[in-house]
């Protein structure tokens, strides 16, 4: 089954660890319980610049954070299918 596609101006990408610090407040903004010098994969969605989302995991867990504006487009499913993927 093919996911939907994204809304046009948001990208989901998987940026190098560790994360830069600006990338690393965002993921602290949307996944406050996740142990980010500890992450061993990272998916981000970014519409505009900004970091709309969030797939973190690390050895034991993972947590997905998402703008409230940005849920149910189809991001949720992206972010978890490229944090699989890598």
């Amino acid at each position: 089954m093919t996911p939907p596609p994204l809304p046009a101006r948001v990208r989901v990408t998987r940026p190098p660890l560790p994360l830069a610090p600006a990338l690393k407040t965002a993921a602290a903004r949307l996944c406050p319980a996740a142990p980010l010098d500890a992450l061993t994969a990272v998916a981000l969605a970014i519409a505009g610049g900004a970091v709309i989302g969030a797939a973190l995991r690390w050895e034991g867990g993972e947590a997905l954070g998402m703008d409230v504006g940005w849920r149910g487009r189809g991001l949720e499913e992206a972010l978890r299918e490229s944090l699989a993927s890598g």
